[in-house]
């Protein structure tokens, strides 16, 4: 299993954020990830309320233009934030500045009041879906073809021209569970596949519905690599690291929490399911002290 880190952009429930001392407190933590991690990843909102918060893209070319090891992926970006076009474009800037660097993390859209505030439209779930779709296409012509001419139910090109054109081609991560629609379009367009660290047996039952529709669109199941994203809770004392966790471990996205030994032994069972890229958030930002035992004594039995 390879394993990348996700640093917050801002509160997220999860780690303790200082927002004057933010990006001191980022540059200690990429300092120790980027020696380490396979890759460095950024999720994509705005805002939740009032909370302190960076934007995704700007954020990513700054740790691009500082980090120049790891790969960088967005986890997941909205569709409805850009236009595709525009967004093709951008990812193929990152791409050659980057040296080949990127994973475009990409979705639908999901948290509507966050669209309500920043005046996005937000349709219903299944036309997000299919704008979606049909935003991958624009990408991947706009990558490939030039000039690019597409015309869709919701986003046309009209000899448009995108130099340069990326090579290699970002790939492509979809994030999405819904097993009617968004997974129809992980197998149609996804080289990677992102779901949300769940129990056991529901990821199972994701893969089957994942490789049903595989089937349909004459998709090879195993050309899809599948990839998690957890939050990390790990102590070198076992009950610290469950009592650090508290009720988040009877929630409907626990968290991987336990001392190295423990920790270890959960993520062995997500790689006997199929998923080899663990994309880890830790709580102890400021201390990091979390992300050194990992590196320590988690990170060699994979390696």
């Amino acid at each position: 299993m390879e394993f990348g880190y996700h640093p917050p952009s801002g509160y997220r429930q999860f780690e303790h954020i200082r927002p004057r001392e933010y990006l001191s407190d980022m540059h200690h933590a990429l300092d120790i990830a980027s020696q380490n991690f396979n890759s460095l990843w950024v999720s994509d909102h705005l805002s939740y309320s009032d909370e302190f918060r960076l934007e995704c893209w700007t954020h990513l070319t700054w740790i691009a233009s500082r980090y120049p090891g790891p790969r960088l992926g967005t986890i997941v970006m909205s569709n409805s934030f850009r236009h595709p076009s525009l967004m093709a474009k951008m990812a193929a800037t990152v791409q050659m500045l980057s040296s080949g660097r990127l994973i475009l993390g990409y979705g639908a859209g999901y948290y509507e009041r966050e669209y309500q505030a920043y005046g996005f439209d937000y349709p219903r779930t299944r036309v997000r879906i299919e704008m979606l779709d049909e935003a991958l296409q624009v990408m991947k012509t706009l990558w490939t073809k030039s000039p690019a001419i597409f015309k869709g139910k919701y986003y046309c090109l009209d000899g448009a021209f995108s130099e340069p054109r990326p090579q290699p081609l970002p790939v492509i991560m979809i994030g999405g569970t819904g097993e009617k629609y968004a997974m129809k379009v992980i197998a149609r367009h996804a080289d990677w596949w992102n779901d949300l660290i769940r129990p056991t047996d529901q990821l199972a039952h994701k893969l089957k519905v994942l490789r049903r529709h595989c089937d349909r669109e004459g998709r090879d199941f195993d050309s899809i690599r599948k990839t998690l994203s957890i939050r990390l809770i790990l102590n070198r004392s076992h009950k610290r690291a469950l009592d650090l966790a508290g009720d988040s471990l009877n929630t409907d996205y626990p968290p991987i929490a336990g001392d190295p030994s423990s920790v270890i032994e959960q993520l062995q069972e997500y790689t006997e399911l199929g998923f080899d890229m663990a994309i880890i958030s830790l709580k102890d930002f400021q201390g990091l002290n979390d992300m050194k035992l990992f590196v320590d004594k988690v990170m060699p039995y994979f390696n």
